[in-house]
């Protein structure tokens, strides 16, 4: 999907605009549907199922015992940067037996973000371990909680043992603004990554 053309039409003038897939992951329940929704032009697609008692004792459900759905499959949107730039949105599953679906989910995909959440960082491992396996460029995302603990973007960094390259920003998976805010900073570092690659020959 990344090299895929999407055809901007308006008011008769035809304008070929380059199309992004862009992944956004994270451990259970750290507001990738939230985000998804928040910022997509479109009506989201959702794969969303009640959480029933079969996921008793299989799914980790601390610190999000409110949590009643689940996404089984991905999440889909799409919003336009500017008239050159659209980004295609997949939100992953983030239970640990829908992980199967990552590898396919991030076929032609430029970039991630990795939502976190500070009340449970350690359940963002997994997806930063995943990207940095692939090669695929990622930033941090911490989605803001209410009462959730505060901590500064380098304490974050440690916490995870990220490159120091590795973006890390602040943000609320509700507010449009704030996660308009995070894909312009994604964008911005895929940007400054394929102008510091050497062109191979």
């Amino acid at each position: 999907m990344a090299s895929e053309n999407f055809d901007l039409t308006s008011a008769g003038d035809q304008h070929m605009a380059a199309s992004v897939k862009i992944l956004i992951a994270g451990g259970f329940g750290v507001g990738k549907t939230t985000m998804v929704g928040a910022i997509s032009e479109i009506a989201p697609l959702r794969t969303e199922e009640l959480i029933t008692e079969v996921s008793t004792g299989v799914d980790d459900l601390s610190g999000v015992e409110q949590k009643h759905t689940t996404t089984v499959a991905l999440d889909f949107g799409r919003i336009t940067i500017d008239r050159d730039l659209v980004l295609y949105l997949f939100g992953t599953p983030g239970q640990d037996r829908f992980w199967f679906l990552w590898d396919e989910l991030c076929r032609g995909a430029l970039g991630a973000i990795v939502l976190a959440d500070t009340r449970r960082l350690s359940n963002s491992f997994a997806a930063v371990d995943f990207f940095e396996r692939r090669g695929l460029p990622f930033l941090i995302a911490v989605n803001c909680f209410d009462g959730a603990p505060r901590y500064t973007v380098d304490e974050v960094r440690d916490a995870l043992d990220l490159d120091p390259n590795t973006p890390v920003v602040l943000c609320d998976a509700r507010d449009r603004p704030s996660a308009k805010a995070v894909l312009t900073h994604l964008v911005e570092y895929l940007i400054d990554r394929a102008a510091r690659t050497p062109v191979t020959t």
